[in-house]
């Protein structure tokens, strides 16, 4: 299995991605509330900073949110596929990720390679999503938000509609592939940190400004 290495080989070009800061997990993890709220301490700290997510709202993250809300129907591989083009715009694309970092903005995202790794992987193998995804640059910071299945299932319970992969059964395996996908990383020498995802939000808040702060060396506060 090749490593996910990254792809960034001047030296500078990689510093840049230190301020790269990346929310995984499984669904119902809790990802996207603390990303609001990650937003909204470093607004207050006056740092400048960028919030973004994937799928995007670009028009192939827009392909990926129709396929995964059951509108469109799709081949695994095609899905791979999708995710790996919409990330690498999200990357390289006019206003995009390394355009941020550039112009010395701290990145926040909720989502990027290893839900590649984690859904894919569930739905057509590890090989794959690493195939398509092993030569993004690395973020400075993973936060990988660790949660039970049930739980993170029972939080989405009050939802009107669930999409494709929103179901117990496949986010338990979507958990395995994660903890693959973790390792991998660690292999890379990328910083990874988990969050108890099963804690009260002020608690998961907590844990997510502590890592944050120290890894960008910031005071974060409530």
């Amino acid at each position: 299995m090749t490593v996910y290495s990254g792809s960034m080989d001047n030296a500078a070009e990689k510093s840049i991605f230190k301020r790269f800061v990346v929310l995984e997990g499984i669904d119902g993890a809790g990802t996207t509330t603390q990303l609001g709220r990650l937003r909204d301490a470093l607004t207050r700290a006056g740092m400048p900073h960028w919030p973004t997510c994937e799928p995007t709202s670009r028009p192939e993250g827009a392909l990926i949110r129709r396929i995964l809300g059951g509108e469109l129907p799709a081949h695994p591989g095609t899905v791979a596929h999708l995710f790996a083009a919409d990330r690498h715009e999200h990357l390289y694309g006019a206003g995009g990720i390394v355009e941020h970092l550039a112009a010395g903005d701290i990145v926040i995202s909720d989502r990027y390679v290893l839900s590649s790794l984690a859904y894919q992987g569930a739905t057509c193998g590890f090989e794959l999503p690493m195939k398509l995804n092993g030569d993004f640059p690395l973020p400075g910071l993973t936060l990988f938000f660790d949660v039970d299945p049930s739980l993170s299932m029972a939080r989405l319970a009050s939802r009107s509609h669930l999409e494709i992969y929103e179901k117990q059964s496949f986010q338990e395996k979507v958990a395995d592939c994660y903890e693959e996908a973790l390792e991998t990383l660690a292999r890379a020498g990328a910083e990874a940190i988990r969050i108890d995802a099963s804690l009260s939000p002020a608690e998961v808040t907590a844990q997510v400004f502590r890592a944050v702060g120290k890894s960008l060396r910031i005071d974060l506060r409530p």
